[in-house]
């Protein structure tokens, strides 16, 4: 999986005023957990562009103070109006434990039921996966190459080593639907 550097430094105090004097000074608070302590910390607002205004997911190398810290992105909480950043909250990752994550589908080659006319869905565009840190896919390739007329992918059909699907089995991924065009060019309808 991509990994992505993200440099902060240690929170002094925690709390409504600390924290509304770090976003008018263009600073994130922020804090790790799932660790031996959490930490509490606070990052420039711009350097969240990288990881946040992309469909992909990352593994954060968070560096506080010196220290390194393997995360994934758990939460974000914006503002409703202006949806800047209010705080951020990472998951510290340790190598020996499963970790569940939202990962992006990229769906790859050339249906028949396309060719014929049908019309290609998308249900998801992200999967959420259950896997150790080593074995996260950067993102889940679904091949869509025999797939025809009314029929459809679903999450109980993708089949990876190492990695749980933890969304329901029987959702739908993508499907090719009839269009009306398609149902007139069918004799006997």
């Amino acid at each position: 999986m991509k990994t992505v550097s993200l440099s902060g430094s240690l929170r002094e105090n925690v709390g409504k005023k600390d924290a509304k004097a770090l976003r008018n000074a263009g600073k994130v608070p922020c804090v790790i957990y799932g660790g031996k302590e959490q930490i509490h910390f606070a990052a420039d607002a711009t350097s969240f562009k990288p990881i946040l205004y992309t469909p992909s997911t990352y593994l954060i190398n968070v560096i506080v103070d010196g220290k390194e810290y393997m995360t994934v992105l758990q939460d974000i909480q914006a503002h409703p109006v202006t949806d800047s950043i209010l705080h951020v909250d990472f998951l510290e990752l340790d190598p020996a434990k499963p970790v569940s994550i939202h990962v992006p589908i990229k769906v790859t080659g050339v249906s028949p039921g396309v060719l014929k006319g049908g019309k290609l869905i998308k249900k998801f565009r992200k999967l959420k996966v259950k896997a150790l840190m080593q074995n996260l896919p950067d993102e889940v390739e679904v091949s869509i190459t025999d797939l025809d007329l009314n029929q459809a992918i679903k999450v109980g059909d993708l089949k990876f080593e190492n990695v749980e699907f933890l969304d329901n089995k029987g959702a739908v991924i993508v499907a090719v639907q009839t269009t009306r065009n398609v149902e007139q060019a069918v004799p006997g309808k």
